[in-house]
């Protein structure tokens, strides 16, 4: 990289997003995921880096930042898509128990996996098993134009819930004491605190979006937002409950009946702002997915990802994420299961809770490998679902 100038450098980004694009258009057509493409752009470029002798090296947390930016893009592009309402409770309900009950399945399941596997110390290998228990809503909510609505809002609604749920639960794990009732208070007080912070915040980011004369707005928004998020963190709160909280007040504000919020924030306003704030959230999104997707794919080492022992947990992982995902849809939400139980994609928040994990729950024997593998395989189950899904009659109605 110290080799390269400036002026290719800049061409060498630009084409990245070009391709990005390029792939977003391909993936419509061919119903294979725009990160997965990425993923094997990524792949590709480090195959032909080592082929030829380059030495490319990357700052060691540039993809840990990009993936902290994008996960403050994702949920806060999930609330502004969302919508609430009293039609919509049902679809919350089943969406929520779903994520819930599905993540803590996994989480067990993996858990025993890799305790029995690899001989470790099972809250080192539930600390472990967090991560690979959360659904993408990176790779999910992008790849959802050929469903239905009806599945499409219920997949929106389960991967931001899982999101959330896994980065809290994480966030508990990870902390000094676990299996006690003092935890336990703090864990939920703290859940409490960032829903009324979260609505404090609403509040001063809605008078800056809507009684600001500048021009120059959206990017102060997310700036503030990324503070919130980054200080949350370090006062241990949920700070992915605030940006969620924020999406879904500007998406919902019809449902604000308080008078005096109404005149000081008229609804046309509030709207023609969403709007807005939600277009340039797409496009900032699809800017921090690119290049953190083609780094993470560079990062891959394809012959640790390969190895029989690797391929054998991975694929145990994969089969707990299935089997768990299949079963509660089946018995439980009692719906139609398919592509919904394709859909178990690992990605950005995976990678970026791995990254995180300290050093005193590292398990010794567990290989990058595994994770490598299992968010390429389960990307391609997802794709294969997607590929071989056809819309019945009554979803065809329903989106005309």
């Amino acid at each position: 990289m110290k080799n390269l100038s400036p002026e290719l450098l800049i061409i060498i980004c630009s084409c990245i997003v070009v391709l990005s694009y390029i792939f977003s258009i391909i993936s419509r057509y061919i119903r294979v995921p725009s990160v997965l493409l990425l993923l094997a752009a990524g792949i590709g470029a480090r195959l032909f880096a080592e082929n030829n002798n380059l030495q490319i090296v990357f700052p060691e947390h540039l993809t840990e930042i990009l993936g902290s930016v994008g996960l403050i893009m994702i949920v806060l592009e999930a609330g502004l898509d969302l919508k609430l309402g009293r039609d919509k409770i049902k679809l919350i309900r089943n969406s929520f128990l779903a994520a819930v009950i599905i993540f803590f399945v996994s989480v067990a399941g993996i858990a025993v996996v890799l305790h029995y596997w690899l001989n470790e110390d099972i809250i080192k290998c539930i600390v472990y098993a967090i991560p690979l228990s959360v659904m993408s809503s990176s790779i999910v909510i992008p790849s959802l134009l050929h469903l239905s609505e009806t599945k499409k809002e219920f997949l929106v609604y389960e991967a931001s819930f899982s999101d959330i749920v896994g980065i809290l639960v994480f966030n508990y794990f990870i902390g000094k004491e676990v299996l006690s009732g003092k935890a336990v208070g703090i864990f939920f007080t703290n859940i409490i605190i960032a829903i009324v912070l979260s609505l404090i915040f609403s509040i001063i980011l809605f008078v800056i979006i809507t009684k600001s004369s500048l021009n120059v707005r959206f990017f102060l928004i997310f700036a503030l937002l990324l503070i919130l998020y980054e200080g949350g963190k370090l006062f241990n709160l949920p700070s992915l409950i605030i940006i969620m909280m924020f999406g879904l007040l500007m998406n919902n504000w019809n449902l604000v009946k308080i008078k005096q919020l109404n005149r000081l924030f008229p609804r046309e306003r509030v709207d023609e702002t969403t709007l807005l704030l939600h277009s340039l959230t797409a496009e900032s999104s699809f800017l921090i997915r690119t290049f953190f997707f083609i780094l993470f794919g560079f990062s891959i080492d394809i012959k640790a990802a390969i190895q029989s022992e690797v391929a054998m947990i991975g694929s145990a992982i994969v089969l707990v994420l299935f089997l768990s995902r299949f079963l509660y849809l089946r018995f439980f939400l009692k719906e139609s299961v398919y592509p919904e139980v394709m859909f178990i994609p690992r990605g950005l928040v995976t990678i970026v809770l791995f990254y995180k994990i300290p050093q005193s729950f590292h398990l010794k024997s567990f290989s990058d490998g595994i994770l490598f593998f299992v968010i390429l395989l389960s990307a391609v189950i997802m794709t294969f679902g997607m590929i071989f899904y056809k819309k019945k009659t009554e979803d065809l109605v329903e989106d005309e």
